[in-house]
């Protein structure tokens, strides 16, 4: 019955936003989906041209967005608003929403799909829902943990989900089949992202308020490794070949390079503008695609040569940013899809 009323409520409070998003997309494959979290607007970019096509109202403040598991919808988290808001991941057309979501600013899915978590930050806790496919959740319990919850990493196993607590500077390990805080451990100043290497090996966590990116050993919860990237070292991205992960420096205004197995940064990119944020990886592995979230761009990097080739202006703090034709993501999730057989980056 709950899980009926979300889809009905969602559906009657964002049908003005609906009649608006899909009149303005089309069924285009080539989109590229930009989030302008302070300007609580969807941005379209042509993934071919770098041309911004069109903008549109979506709620009040989204932040972080992702594709469902079956790839019919990318959800776009409105964190003030409240709701969920379902894209067409090809062309951006709004298909509908999920209203009663507290706070959703970070989410996510565990790799099993059982699990929906949503890190809500200005609430001080994370929020777990049972997952039933399509737009159709349903709240199990809302965990308390002190204090601002922001991103999150999922065992293979789908048995843990590590979250990075900015405030205290610390990362906490909840066991989803209990829903249930195992532990928590210092890791360094305002944490924001965390990352699993292939195999769960180690967590690596990116310091906001340093410029280094901690390695935690997380089944002795002891840290292992760390490695200076840029001031306010961010989020991560994946570059598909098995070993080579990046992290975004807001303040540097760069993004490195690092080696996930020799646990080492071998590589930065540099001459970006202002607050590269979240990234996203075209399929071939030739382009990166990054937010920079002070500075109301886009900005598009030429792997081969480690270069930003093009910018490309939004709407105000551009956060989220996702397209369909992308390289694969996460370097712990099996089946590990195997890296095109380009090789644009000789490090």
């Amino acid at each position: 019955m709950r899980r009926q009323f979300l889809r009905c409520a969602g559906a009657l409070a964002l049908s003005p936003l609906l009649g608006r998003a899909a009149a303005a997309a089309t069924d285009d494959p080539d989109r590229v989906v930009v989030l302008d979290s302070a300007d609580a607007s969807v941005t379209l970019l042509d993934q071919t041209t770098h041309r911004a096509l069109r903008t549109f109202s979506v709620g009040k403040e989204p932040h972080h967005l992702m594709p469902t598991p079956d790839g019919r919808s990318l959800i776009v988290a409105d964190a003030v608003g409240g709701n969920l808001l379902f894209l067409d991941p090809a062309s951006g057309a709004l298909q509908g929403g999920v209203n009663g979501i507290e706070d959703p600013y970070q989410i996510g899915f565990s790799p099993d799909t059982r699990w929906f978590v949503a890190n809500c930050l200005r609430l001080n806790r994370v929020d777990l829902y049972a997952y039933g496919g399509g737009r159709e959740l349903r709240l199990v319990r809302r965990i308390p943990l002190e204090a601002i919850p922001s991103h999150m990493a999922f065992t293979a196993d789908s048995q843990l989900v590590f979250i990075s607590l900015q405030q205290t500077g610390e990362v906490a390990a909840i066991h989803l089949p209990t829903q249930t805080v195992l532990w928590t451990m210092p890791v360094g100043d305002t944490p924001a992202g965390v990352w699993l290497t292939p195999r769960d090996r180690v967590l690596l966590v990116a310091l906001t308020g340093s410029n280094a990116v901690m390695a935690v050993d997380w089944r002795q919860r002891r840290i292992v490794a760390r490695m200076v990237t840029g001031d306010a070292a961010h989020n991560f991205r994946s570059l598909a070949d098995g070993r080579h992960v990046l992290v975004s420096n807001r303040i540097a205004d760069s993004i490195s390079i690092l080696d996930m197995q020799a646990l080492r940064k071998v590589g930065d990119i540099t001459g970006l503008r202002p607050g590269p944020d979240d990234m996203e990886l075209s399929a071939d592995r030739r382009w990166l695609w990054t937010t920079f979230r002070f500075d109301r761009a886009v900005g598009v990097i030429d792997m081969r040569t480690l270069r930003l080739v093009d910018v490309i202006g939004v709407g105000k703090s551009p956060h989220g940013i996702y397209f369909r034709d992308r390289a694969p993501f996460y370097d712990n999730l099996p089946p590990l899809s195997p890296p095109p057989a380009t090789r644009p980056l000789a490090l």
